[in-house]
């Protein structure tokens, strides 16, 4: 059965949405803030996400976020602003539509079978465990030895972007354009410094490093 994970802050529109999924055949999980709806996504793998953009805790453009930092699951905006703007902004974070309030639940349900005819087979797991630390890409969250390692945002995109391509090389410049942006796509020295802080943090012998493997002149590797 297809699995949807329905995130809403409205008590009445998680039962709506809830009521006619499983009338027609789907499964439901239901979250009523953002930090809910990624544990679920994480332990329960939906075939897709129904999302609303105004949730207690953390913003629907987090919750995105967190999402695309490990799955490609679709992901179907529900949001009251009607704006141009937001709706840019919502598919730039990663969604695949975006449906404005008040809609017409027939015209839902189609988009519904669009995005899961469009999907990934929800397969993917979003913690990544190597044998000095444990890197969780839903949660954004990295441990070692039982730990929480802080990481500044700079140190978690590269992290984050060699971990979601294991034992492949990422070149410096992919590096530096997906972490700074296009302007800085010969600043290397930006990267060495961030490496030894990253291998200072996580590997147990930073001078020999065994999971953030630099490749001369090319660029990088992690090795789970």
């Amino acid at each position: 059965m297809t699995r949807v994970l329905v995130v809403d802050d409205e008590p009445q529109m998680i039962r709506a949405l809830s009521i006619n999924l499983r009338s027609r055949g789907y499964e439901v999980d239901a979250a009523r803030d953002g930090r809910t709806a990624l544990e679920l996504a994480a332990s329960h793998h939906p075939d897709v996400v129904i999302l609303d953009l105004g949730l207690p805790d953390i913003s629907g453009f987090e919750v995105l976020r967190g999402l695309r930092g490990w799955t490609s699951v679709p992901v179907i905006v529900l949001s009251a602003r009607h704006g141009s703007y937001e709706k840019v902004e919502a598919l730039d974070a990663g969604a695949d539509d975006y449906v404005t309030k008040p809609f017409g639940m027939d015209e839902l349900m189609a988009r519904i079978r669009a995005a899961v005819r469009r999907g990934v087979p929800a397969s993917e797991t979003p913690v990544v465990q190597t044998a000095a630390f444990s890197v969780d890409l839903a949660a954004r969250r990295v441990t070692r030895e039982g730990h929480d390692v802080r990481l500044t945002p700079t140190e978690w995109a590269i992290l984050e972007l060699l971990v979601r391509n294991p034992g492949r090389l990422v070149s410096q410049r992919q590096v530096l354009q997906e972490v700074w942006g296009p302007a800085y796509g010969n600043e290397t020295n930006y990267l060495r410094v961030y490496m030894a802080q990253l291998r200072r943090k996580l590997e147990p012998d930073p001078s020999h490093p065994r999971h953030l493997i630099t490749e001369p002149g090319m660029g990088y590797r992690f090795e789970p």
